[in-house]
């Protein structure tokens, strides 16, 4: 796997056990669009935080597993949200889905930035990520 390092814990820096301040990677990296809550035929899916949430990640991760990669392979998630006010949500249905393939490694980087709007006005939230693509296996 081409993650090498989780760093948690920075002199003099506040740490947060929801993700690391950096992760090290090398080999391949694949930029993975931001995903929303939309179904298979590209409708909204409607609901609250955590069904948009819950939606986002699915199609995130349908497109890790496609570069032959899977959630522990995620260097760096960036989520932006309209509301955040629901973040304990957002950081609930994260966990339940990808704690039980991370096992006692922390969760990826993040960034989270609040904002006015997507490109849909009943979408409440979009995630993309950066993703250490492992080696082809012969």
């Amino acid at each position: 796997m081409p993650i090498h390092d989780h760093l948690t814990a920075v002199a003099d820096l506040a740490g947060n056990p929801g993700y690391a301040h950096a992760v090290t990677a090398s080999g391949r990296l694949a930029f993975v669009s931001g995903q929303v809550a939309v179904d298979s035929g590209g409708r909204p899916v409607g609901g609250d935080m955590a069904a948009q949430t819950r939606q986002a990640l699915g199609n995130l991760h349908r497109v890790v597993r496609s570069l032959g990669a899977d959630w522990p392979d995620v260097v760096r998630f960036n989520w932006y949200v309209t509301d955040v006010t629901d973040i304990q949500a957002v950081r609930d249905v994260r966990d339940e889905l990808i704690r039980p393939a991370l096992g006692d490694r922390p969760n990826p980087a993040s960034s989270l930035v609040r904002v006015a709007g997507l490109y849909l006005p009943e979408l409440l939230i979009e995630v993309d990520a950066v993703v250490a693509v492992p080696a082809e296996q012969d």
